[in-house]
């Protein structure tokens, strides 16, 4: 059999430029009366967010540009240096809060979200131990539970940071890696039963969690305090029809819907742009997963495979559970949208991402 290299997949840079250009447009719609109200600069989250596309895209090209075969050696260290940034977030000073959870640190009068760059890490971490062990996931003692400590702990950290939904991502996120590495049933199911219980208790041992699920259960009950947010994402879905009420024209941003232009702003979006806008936006995503499976099983080594897997299945997670969340079908979770939503550290990790499934893509072989 004949295999002979590939260009790089056109399709997934054009798709994530296409994704980060509605991103930096609506992030301007739903954030200009904000910003003019509290900064005085209508253009304050427009700037902020040209700054990290300028910087994800050079990350990006950049992670294009180094053959992904270098990550395997750098594992453990990129994986320790992850650590060591969710350890940060408990340093006094250095780390603070956002809407109640601290799990953020100040860098050069920035904002850094640690559990987001953990994704990275788990990304990493979880490619290259399948790789290496091969059959050995099988067995439960020496395959199956070292390369699911590493994860666990991971989560658990970021768990301890009142951040449930990155938990709940790196958790899925390890069990579809698991799944696709040959773990058996018995192992994954035994992993699962034992990780619901833990879920029940970070949220029933947590007073907001517990407000949300009876907001997400009744948000009528509860319109006046925290089920106000998914009130308002459904009137944006309601107001916006087919076509939409035109960009730049809705209403919820108008200080009704809280977030609206970080982890609700596909309601904003669908407001502004409709059904039709949605539906576009969604198979954006759709047709870049579906992409991204592609270069996966076109990879030409295991560890290309499951890198590949392991950062189509995040994008994936992350964005069907943002879907969720603001259609009202999961409690919220206060994960954004991947390449939409206002947010510097998780464009800058997704475009990464991107940019090293670009570099397998143009190493698949073509069969």
């Amino acid at each position: 059999m004949n295999d002979t290299p590939k260009h790089m997949d056109y399709a997934i840079l054009a798709m994530t430029l296409l994704l980060m250009a509605i991103g930096v447009m609506m992030v301007y719609s739903t954030s200009a009366i904000l910003a003019s109200e509290r900064y005085g600069d209508v253009y304050y989250f427009l700037k902020r967010e040209l700054l990290f596309t300028g910087l994800g895209l050079g990350l990006m090209f950049s992670f294009k540009s180094l053959d992904y075969h270098h990550y395997y050696k750098l594992t453990y260290p990129i994986l320790f240096f992850c650590f060591i940034l969710l350890l940060l977030v408990f340093i006094p000073g250095l780390g603070y809060e956002v809407n109640g959870a601290k799990r953020w640190i100040r860098i050069a009068g920035f904002g850094l979200q640690p559990s987001e760059v953990s994704k990275f890490g788990v990304l990493l971490f979880l490619a290259y131990a399948l790789a290496k062990k091969g059959e050995a996931i099988k067995n439960f003692k020496t395959g199956f539970l070292p390369t699911l400590a590493v994860p666990a702990f991971i989560a658990a950290v970021v768990l301890y940071q009142e951040d449930l939904g990155t938990a709940v991502v790196i958790a899925l996120i390890t069990g579809l890696l698991l799944f696709v590495g040959g773990a058996r049933w018995l192992h994954l199911g035994a992993c699962a039963l034992a990780t619901l219980p833990v879920i029940g208790l970070a949220i029933f041992l947590t007073p907001f969690r517990v407000k949300r699920l009876l907001a997400f259960l009744d948000p009528w009950a509860h319109r006046a305090d925290t089920g106000f947010q998914i009130i308002q994402s459904y009137v944006a879905f309601n107001s916006g029809g087919l076509s939409g009420a035109g960009l730049g024209q809705g209403k919820q941003k108008l200080f009704y819907l809280p977030e609206a232009h970080t982890d609700f702003i596909f309601s904003g979006l669908a407001e502004e742009l409709g059904l039709i806008g949605s539906l576009a936006v969604i198979g954006l995503f759709f047709f870049l997963i579906f992409r991204g499976i592609r270069v996966a099983f076109r990879a030409p080594d295991l560890y290309g495979t499951y890198l590949a897997l392991g950062i189509t299945s995040l994008l994936s997670v992350q964005a069907l559970m943002n879907f969720a969340v603001v259609m009202g079908l999961m409690p919220t979770k206060g994960l954004p949208l991947p390449f939409i939503s206002h947010g510097g550290t998780a464009l800058l990790i997704f475009s990464s991402l991107m940019g090293i499934l670009l570099n397998i893509s143009s190493q698949t072989l073509k069969k």
